[in-house]
């Protein structure tokens, strides 16, 4: 039998999946700037739009609402990486040139969460429960309306894509949004809202925990 010559893990990810606009972004970040957990946007991991057999849309682009766009085994390897070694490096991608800039240090400085979230967020929950590094996934809801104006109005300000692709695509996401959160359920994560999500954070971290980083804060 082969023996694990891993260290050990001593931080666990929070995933925070949702569909494009849910507000899991803005929900990931929060919990950053209150708790100073690592974030590790999981939309870095697309594939460069060079790579080769990207899935297509029916509009004739790259989908890449498609899971297959994406590397989910990078992503995996290393979330756990961070949760067991510390620190790794992790890719820089430029949405809107579909492509991979440069990468970064991320660090988890004694922290016992990292927070994970993107589009594709829930694909990851089965490993990561499997090698051990899950604290909870949750999947953050709205109304479909209330999803695809957020959506627009982000995608319009940072100019992710021209604007009747982000028109067209909006109304896709939105009329498969109830799918889409559907499924996200079925590989196990929980929706909630924002709110009673951030409501469930206390659970995460045991007391002593919680204690010993209010007064590395302070």
């Amino acid at each position: 039998m082969e023996r694990d010559v891993r260290p050990p893990a001593t931080a666990r990810v929070l995933v925070i999946a949702g569909p494009s606009g849910s507000g899991k972004s803005r929900l990931a970040r929060r919990l950053h700037a209150a708790h100073g957990w690592p974030l590790l946007a999981l939309d870095d991991f697309y594939h460069d739009v060079t790579a080769p057999g990207l899935p297509m849309s029916p509009l004739g682009l790259v989908d890449w609402d498609d899971v297959r766009s994406w590397n989910l085994e990078a992503a995996v390897d290393t979330l756990e990486s961070l949760c067991r070694e510390g620190r790794v490096d992790v890719p820089v991608y430029d949405i809107s040139t579909s492509s991979i800039t440069g990468q970064r240090e991320l660090t988890l400085d004694g922290h016992p969460i990292v927070v994970a979230e993107g589009i594709f967020a829930a694909h990851v929950i089965a490993e990561l429960r499997r090698r051990g590094v899950l604290a909870e996934a949750w999947c953050v809801r709205n109304r479909p309306w209330t999803t695809f104006a957020r959506r627009l109005a982000r995608d319009l300000a940072e100019r992710r894509k021209p604007p009747l692709t982000l028109w067209r695509r909006g109304h896709v996401l939105r009329r498969a949004e109830p799918g889409i959160v559907a499924t996200q359920q079925a590989l196990g994560a929980t929706p909630l809202t924002a709110r009673e999500a951030e409501q469930r954070v206390p659970g995460l971290v045991p007391a002593s925990t919680a204690t010993s980083e209010a007064g590395a804060g302070g």
